[in-house]
């Protein structure tokens, strides 16, 4: 079989297992800094409640027009960034300043795929964690606080079956 990049992460939570694993790509989720949430209408609804765990968290959140306006209506403080084809200072230019360390981004539409493939190229450039889904989205929040919360334990696989029932 041809390796495709599996990676794993073992914890005692769902998270936590989702950060170590983000850990072994190289790629790791940080654990403060700027969060850009750029979402499709379709999945707005699913990010509620990880919008709110990064602003729990104290990060600071950056989105698109659409996405701010619908954040700022269920009272999740967020700045609005440009997207590419809006114009200067944009998401691009953010990411190659320093000032955004994780993404997310569930893109849809025509125009969609102008911006996230400019998007995609910055991130992997500079070693930028990208999500494309909420429910990794959600996770990721999830991961991002259990370390905060040092929760991050290390242990052998001997020992993770050793707890099984």
């Amino acid at each position: 079989m041809r390796s495709t990049g599996e990676v794993l992460g073992l914890a005692s939570s769902y998270g936590m297992a989702f950060f170590k694993a983000q850990e072994a790509t190289q790629v790791p989720l940080p654990v403060s800094g700027t969060v850009l949430i750029t979402i499709a209408d379709r999945d707005k609804h699913k990010i509620i409640t990880t919008a709110r765990n990064f602003a729990e968290m104290n990060f600071r959140i950056l989105a698109t027009g659409g996405t701010q306006n619908f954040l700022s209506e269920q009272g999740i403080p967020a700045e609005m960034i440009l997207k590419v084809h809006e114009g200067r200072p944009n998401i691009v230019d953010a990411i190659m300043n320093g000032e955004i360390q994780l993404v997310i981004n569930t893109p849809a539409g025509p125009q969609s795929e102008y911006d996230d493939s400019y998007i995609r190229k910055t991130v992997i450039k500079y070693k930028i964690p990208y999500i494309t889904t909420t429910s990794a989205a959600l996770a990721s929040s999830k991961g991002i606080k259990a370390r905060q919360e040092r929760q991050y334990i290390v242990k052998s696989l001997q020992e993770y079956h050793a707890q099984i029932e």
